[in-house]
């Protein structure tokens, strides 16, 4: 009699640099229906948190890891059939918090043909494509987010003044949404004793507002007020292994050096306060008009300079040159577990207003970890900005295999002579780390005295 095999549900490579994910939690429990294209889980990423989902039908027979586990992609996560079906040697598979997992002894075939194959990989997307996509579900985009009615705000620090006033019992099932719950994950909030405001009291995202916040949370725990321990080790995420390990590609093997030039920001600034003080374009009647920064101003600049100096919008490639004929910039942008670069796509092309609007979404985005692979790779160039942290200048780490990467300082007044005359200047540094392989000296300096002459006399930019 033949054996009836199920199939097996795999850590599939969600973005394009993704080597293992952490199972954040499971969105599907045992003997639960499953069909296609349901989300299983949701998974960690290098980058952001996204969903698993289903390429079978039939029921969820086995959770092979727990939550919290990091997995390596093309590993079994799950196993999906009918109910009764053998899980085979799967079933023995577990993965515990820390990344480690304990196997059961392989089980032997018997030789015959499995009456299902197991849940294929997608394979890792080209990293040097600049629109690399994960596979969707049907029905859905990979980069459509998850609570498209929900809105996430920035959680309050402060301590709840008493209990909830309606917590959920004991054993019940918990009500909650998924951005709440992600949220709570995040913030190793119980949602048990949440008080949920949404329909019949599910928990939405406002309701952990008052809820003690990631960070205070994680500094009680990471770094104790009590000297009882020598010191305290914590697991790395998957987006600071990424940076460690993108960190040593870039710093070791790439020959860099640093070009840095001060630029008088007045006119600038006289332009920026005009912009804000104007009337709205045409196209924008009866929407929000975006708030132009000295960052948009900056970053449209940058792609302008780029269009006459080619030889620094390159990837290094190993055995050949790429030079790019598109302008795509990448602005570095914080998050709470390190830094990524979302990336706006042809800003040559593209108003100050539009840069405006698009980089603060995408930023908004960064921070709740909901880009899609495709918003943060393929940049041909980056741009690093530390002004608004009091920084006067600084160096930057190339993001390989792009050539080149800008340091932006702060906007600061400082005495400056001008005919003869002293006078209080508004004065920025730029500083450009370039890879050599690729970028000359004169080159760099070439585009930096074009970058330059573009701030002082902004005039083109914000026409």
């Amino acid at each position: 009699m033949e054996t009836r095999m199920p199939t097996k549900v795999v850590m599939e490579a969600l973005s394009p640099t993704m080597e293992e994910g952490r199972l954040v939690e499971w969105k599907k429990q045992e003997g639960e229906p499953v069909s296609v294209g349901d989300v299983l889980a949701e998974v960690e990423t290098d980058k952001a948190v996204m969903e698993l989902v289903a390429r079978a039908g039939g029921t969820l027979l086995k959770h092979v890891v727990e939550a919290g586990a990091t997995v390596p992609v093309s590993e079994t996560v799950a196993v999906i059939g009918e109910p009764g079906e053998d899980t085979g040697g799967e079933a023995g598979t577990r993965g515990t918090g820390d990344g480690k997992k304990q196997r059961s002894p392989e089980q032997p075939g018997d030789g015959k043909t499995a009456r299902r194959e197991s849940q294929g990989t997608q394979p890792a997307p080209d990293r040097n494509q600049p629109t690399s996509m994960p596979p969707a579900p049907p029905g859905r985009t990979a980069s459509e987010p998850r609570a498209a009615a929900e809105t996430a705000t920035a959680p309050t620090q402060q301590l709840p003044q008493s209990p909830p006033a309606a917590p959920t019992p004991p054993g019940a099932r918990v009500k909650a949404s998924p951005l709440a719950r992600r949220i709570a994950a995040e913030r190793g909030v119980d949602l048990g004793g949440v008080a949920g405001s949404g329909p019949e009291g599910r928990i939405v995202a406002r309701d952990l507002d008052t809820v003690v916040s990631g960070a205070v949370a994680t500094a009680a725990r990471v770094f104790p007020t009590t000297a009882s321990q020598p010191y305290t080790d914590v697991p790395l995420s998957q987006i600071r292994k990424t940076i460690a390990r993108r960190l040593s590609q870039s710093i070791g093997p790439i020959p860099t050096f640093y070009l840095t030039s001060e630029v008088d920001m007045g006119r600038v600034w006289e332009a920026r306060e005009a912009l804000q003080q104007g009337g709205k374009p045409r196209g924008t009647e009866g929407g929000e008009t975006p708030k132009v920064s000295f960052n948009d101003i900056i970053i449209k600049a940058v792609a302008m300079a780029l269009r006459q100096h080619p030889a620094c919008n390159a990837w290094w490639q190993d055995d050949h040159i790429r030079y790019w004929n598109e302008v795509h910039v990448s602005m570095a942008v914080a998050i709470e577990e390190g830094l990524i670069t979302p990336v706006i796509r042809h800003a040559d092309q593209k108003t100050l207003r539009e840069i405006a609007a698009e980089a603060r979404d995408l930023a908004s985005r960064a921070r709740e970890r909901r880009l899609g692979p495709e918003e943060y790779t393929g940049g041909t160039f980056s741009i690093s900005n530390l002004g608004m942290l009091d920084i006067d200048e600084f160096t930057a780490v190339i993001n390989p295999p792009e050539a080149g990467i800008l340091a932006v300082g702060r906007i600061a007044e400082k005495p400056v002579v001008e005919a003869g005359r002293i006078e209080v200047g508004r004065r920025l540094r730029l500083t450009m780390s370039c890879d050599h392989r690729v970028i000359d000296g004169a080159t760099g300096a070439q585009f930096l005295k074009t970058l330059k002459g573009m701030l002082e006399n902004p005039l083109a930019i914000v026409w």
